[in-house]
C-alpha cells in the first residue's frame, strides 16, 4: 500500500504536506519537484529577486529541517512522466515508480510561449533561475522590451524601471490589465508606469521578432537589448491527460478537489472547481491564495475529510508604491459602485443584478486598501446585499456593514 504523493513541489505541494501532518497522518509523504531548489515562494520572482539591491536569494516553504521534521521525502530534479491508475502508481522519467494510496496533482501552469516568427528570442519567467537572469539583463539604460500587459508584465516592467532601464510594455488588447481589473483602476496602473518612464503601447501586436528587435504589427521596430513575453500562463495538464482524467479549463476537479479519479486530486493553478458563491460556476485561479488554500484543503480530504472549497477569491499585484488587489469575481456584475477613500486611493465595488456584492477591486498606496478588501472579501463570502450609498460613503465603515 503506498503512501501520500504530491507532484508538483509549489505553494500547493508544499501546502499539502504540512496539512497531511497537522492532520494526523504518520504515514510516507513523497513530494516530487521538477527543480534542482527546494520549495519556495513564487511571487517574488517578478519583483523583489529583482528590483532590490541586495542579491537575491529564494524564499524557501521548505528546507531540508523543515522536510526532515515534516517526514517528508522530498524528490528534486524529478520529472514525473505517467500516472498509472490502475496500479496506483507514479513513474519518474529515471525509471523509479513510486506507489500511492492518494495522489495530489499540484503541477501548476506553465508561461505561454509568443507563437510568432522569431517567438524564441522572448525569455520567459519561470523559476528562480530565469528571475537571476532577468535581474542581470536589467541594467541601467538597457533597453527592455516586455510583451503583455497583465499583472506578470507590469510587475516586470516595474522592476526593470526602478533599474534605470528604458522599457518598452507592448499589449495587443485596447488596454493594459483588460481581463484583471476594471477601467479605472487600470488606467492608474497605466499613468505610474508612464510616470516612471515607460513607453506603454496598447492596441497594438507583435508582427515578429529578432535577436536584438521587436517588429509591431504597425511596421514599427523598437530595438531591445532583452525582450520578455509575460502574455499568460497555461494550466499543466499533460499529466492528467494522459491519465485520462477529466479536463475543463485545466483538471476537473468537484468541490472537494476530487479529479474523475477517487484516489487523486489537484489543487492550484492546474484545476478548476466549481465555487458555491458564485452559482458553483467552474473557475481557475492563478492565484498565490489560492495556491495555499487549496494545497492545505486537499491535504485534509486526501485524508477523507470532505471539506468543500469555498475560499473567495483574492489575488494582489505590487506596482511601485501601489498595492492593486481584487477580491471576488468582478465580471458578469452590471453594477458598480465606486469609494473614493483619498486622493490616490480608490476601492470600486461589484454587484450582481439583485445587488448582491461579488467582488471588490482596489488600489492604493502601500496597505491603504488591504483591510477595506479584506472586509469585502468577508462580504462577499456571507452573499451579504450591502446598500450602494453606504458602500460609496467612505465615512461608512465596511465593519458597520458587515455586522448589520
Amino acid at each position: 500500500m503506498g503512501g501520500m504523493v504530491i507532484i508538483g513541489a509549489g505553494m500547493a505541494g508544499h501546502r499539502a504536506v504540512i496539512s497531511l501532518r497537522a492532520s494526523g497522518y504518520d504515514g510516507p509523504i513523497t513530494l516530487i519537484g521538477q527543480e534542482a531548489l527546494m520549495p519556495y515562494d513564487r511571487p517574488p520572482l517578478s519583483k523583489a529577486a529583482i528590483a532590490n539591491e541586495e542579491e537575491p536569494v529564494p524564499v524557501w516553504l521548505m528546507d531540508d529541517g523543515i522536510a526532515a521534521s515534516l517526514k517528508a521525502d522530498v524528490k528534486r530534479n524529478a520529472q514525473a512522466v505517467s500516472i498509472d491508475r490502475a496500479n496506483s502508481q507514479v513513474s519518474l522519467q529515471d525509471g523509479q515508480t513510486i506507489s500511492y494510496a492518494k495522489l495530489l496533482i499540484a503541477t501548476g501552469a506553465k508561461p505561454r510561449g509568443l507563437m510568432l516568427p522569431g517567438g524564441g528570442h522572448a525569455l520567459l519567467l519561470r523559476n528562480f533561475e530565469d528571475s537571476v537572469e532577468f535581474r542581470k539583463r536589467f541594467e541601467a539604460g538597457k533597453r527592455i522590451v516586455i510583451i503583455g500587459g497583465g499583472f506578470i508584465g507590469l510587475e516586470l516592467a516595474s522592476s526593470a524601471a526602478k533599474r534605470g532601464c528604458r522599457v518598452t510594455l507592448i499589449e495587443a488588447l485596447p488596454r493594459i490589465l483588460m481581463r484583471g481589473v476594471p477601467e479605472k483602476i487600470a488606467a492608474i496602473v497605466h499613468s505610474r508606469h508612464v510616470a516612471a518612464g515607460v513607453d506603454v503601447k496598447t492596441g497594438v501586436g507583435i508582427a515578429s521578432l529578432e535577436k536584438g528587435a521587436a517588429i509591431l504589427s504597425n511596421g514599427e521596430r523598437i530595438e531591445a537589448d532583452t525582450i520578455v513575453a509575460g502574455i499568460g500562463a497555461a494550466p499543466d495538464i499533460k499529466l492528467a491527460a494522459d491519465a485520462g482524467l477529466s479536463l475543463d479549463n485545466g483538471i476537473a476537479v468537484d468541490s472537494t478537489l476530487q479529479t474523475s479519479d477517487p484516489d487523486i486530486y489537484a489543487a492550484g493553478d492546474c484545476c478548476s472547481f466549481p465555487h458555491p458563491v458564485f452559482g458553483d460556476r467552474r473557475i481557475r485561479l492563478e492565484a498565490w491564495r489560492n495556491a495555499q488554500d487549496q494545497g492545505s484543503l486537499a491535504g485534509e480530504n486526501m485524508l477523507g475529510a470532505g471539506k468543500t472549497y469555498k475560499a473567495v477569491p483574492w489575488f494582489w499585484s505590487d506596482q511601485y508604491e501601489f498595492s492593486l488587489q481584487v477580491a471576488g469575481l468582478a465580471d458578469g456584475c452590471p453594477n458598480t459602485v465606486e469609494r473614493n477613500i483619498a486622493a490616490d486611493a480608490l476601492l470600486l465595488f461589484h454587484l450582481s443584478g439583485d445587488g448582491t456584492l461579488k467582488g471588490a477591486s482596489g488600489i492604493g498606496p502601500g496597505n491603504s486598501i488591504a483591510r477595506d478588501i479584506k472586509l469585502a472579501e468577508m462580504l462577499i463570502a456571507k452573499g451579504a446585499k450591502p446598500a450602494a450609498d453606504a458602500l460609496a460613503d467612505p465615512a461608512v465603515q465596511l465593519k458597520t456593514i458587515l455586522k448589520g
